[in-house]
């Protein structure tokens, strides 16, 4: 057994796992395992997935995909955290629920002892109309989450999103303002969108609620010839990247610390200078209009 470093003296070594998923389940699911086994021999004490890693490919393929949380995956997942004793992000898999036609794009945080101990589905869908020419629903296949999710890992607080909820920062401050020190965000994000918003975005969302985030990501193209991004991250409070992924399948490492997150929010008291009673929404976004 490979045992993962621990975060004893406040710090946490963590790890995100970028892969090329296509449309064989089964081949992305063992170069998952093997990602995760290099990532716990090189002292990783929580692993982070990508987005929807188990499967991608068209529509209905992604529906037949898709499995119950617990499921077959994330039991296999929580056999190589016991293994190696460390915390597994699940990045997201599709999610089949009794009683709803649509998946859910969900993921889950195993512990050391392969338990589930949180569960988030991504709550912001991708529905957009490019000028009456190209449209993408993915509201017609995937249904919303409806939860705002933090859990604990080794002292740390730690929050749940996935992907196009990048874009939203009131979830974001949600989540800092419920304690999270480290934002997970596996993603999909397209080359077109990938190379000009993927950095900003998330260093942004590091910057202006002071917290470390882990962006697991999708790299080359998948079955249908859709290229992803990839350059997966890992940037600290202060918007300073630690890792950057190289446009292939891999990993990388870094070592998150109380330290640099309580030095950061004093230098920059964004969350503690909050002025909530003066942010009301406009009546027109309270009635809907855009």
């Amino acid at each position: 057994m490979t045992t993962g470093t621990t975060g004893g003296s406040g710090t946490l070594r963590i790890a995100a796992v970028q892969m090329n998923s296509r449309d064989d389940k089964e081949r992305n699911i063992e170069t998952a395992l093997r990602l995760i086994d290099r990532a716990a021999a090189e002292g990783a004490r929580l692993i982070a997935l990508l987005e929807v890693w188990s499967f991608l490919g068209d529509d209905a393929g992604s529906q037949a995909a898709a499995e119950p949380i617990p499921g077959p995956i994330t039991d296999r997942l929580a056999e190589r955290a016991r293994r190696h004793d460390v915390y597994i992000h699940a990045g997201s898999i599709q999610e089949r629920r009794a009683g709803d036609p649509r998946m859910f794009n969900t993921t889950a945080l195993i512990n050391p002892r392969g338990e589930i101990i949180a569960t988030y589905s991504k709550i912001h869908m991708f529905d957009v109309v490019l000028d009456g020419v190209a449209s993408y629903q993915e509201s017609a296949t995937v249904s919303p989450g409806n939860e705002i999710v933090t859990a604990e890992v080794d002292g740390f607080t730690v929050g749940l999103t996935i992907c196009y909820d990048l874009r939203f920062p009131e979830l974001y401050r949600i989540l800092a303002l419920k304690g999270a020190e480290l934002i997970f965000q596996p993603a999909a994000f397209t080359l077109t969108t990938g190379k000009d918003h993927w950095e900003p975005l998330i260093r942004a969302r590091a910057i202006e609620n002071t917290v470390y985030m882990c962006s697991p990501a999708q790299v080359g193209s998948d079955a249908s010839g859709r290229w992803c991004w990839g350059r997966s991250m890992i940037v600290n409070p202060w918007g300073t990247v630690l890792a950057t992924a190289p446009d292939e399948e891999t990993v990388i490492h870094a070592t998150i610390d109380k330290a640099t997150l309580e030095r950061v929010r004093r230098q920059v008291p964004s969350l503690a200078n909050r002025m909530p009673d003066r942010y009301v929404w406009p009546d027109a976004v309270e009635a809907g209009v855009s």
